[in-house]
């Protein structure tokens, strides 16, 4: 999708696919909806009232089946972001619920490998095709950065070549989705990937 374009800053602009579905009966904190009458899965775009800007919501009490995902999914076979830059940032909020982030890369073993973190899981696992972690957000809006490079050299002992896709599942909210080629401060960011929050004048 990206692999032939220059990559310096990266923000993936076709439109993802967008996932809800009932769920089955399960105690998994990924399925836990039990009831099919008292499932609420939703996915839109809102006003957050604490940056001020629109940003995508996703609601469900079935994390599993309620997702946004890039490249979109066809049935013509898989496709890939193609995106070389290892540093991935998420701006997201964080809604006091379950919820998930997985990221398909490939190596220099031309192997696909998973990272999939959640605030479910309560201890890191490494796979031959999946390493899941435990994830901790701050209470409201946080900055979630990714070293894509350095968690396939400790996983996997290979070298990151690209992201094939990113996949978020409910519940959060989103402000922007981003790849660089470093850690960047806020002094080099462009204005529309920065997390613009309210300043408490009394402190």
């Amino acid at each position: 999708m990206f692999r032939n374009t220059f990559q310096l800053w990266t923000v993936h602009t076709a439109k993802p696919t967008t996932r809800t579905r009932q769920a089955s009966t399960s105690t998994d904190p990924a399925c836990t909806g039990n009831d099919p009458n008292d499932i609420v899965s939703t996915i839109e775009c809102v006003q957050d009232k604490m940056i001020s800007s629109k940003v995508i919501e996703l609601v469900s009490n079935n994390i599993a089946s309620t997702y946004i995902t890039c490249p979109p999914l066809s049935s013509r076979g898989a496709s890939s972001l193609g995106i070389k830059l290892p540093y991935l940032t998420f701006l997201v909020k964080n809604m006091d619920q379950y919820v998930s982030f997985e990221v398909q890369v490939v190596d220099d073993q031309q192997q696909t490998r998973r990272f999939r973190c959640s605030n479910y899981q309560l201890e890191t696992r490494v796979k031959p095709g999946i390493t899941t972690m435990p994830l901790r957000l701050e209470s409201g809006w946080n900055q979630m950065v990714f070293d894509l490079a350095d968690l396939v050299k400790r996983a996997y002992a290979t070298t990151y070549v690209e992201t094939a896709r990113v996949t978020v599942h409910a519940n959060c909210r989103l402000r922007r989705i981003y790849f660089a080629d470093r850690l960047c401060g806020e002094d080099d960011l462009p204005p529309e990937f920065k997390l613009f929050l309210p300043v408490d004048k009394n402190n």
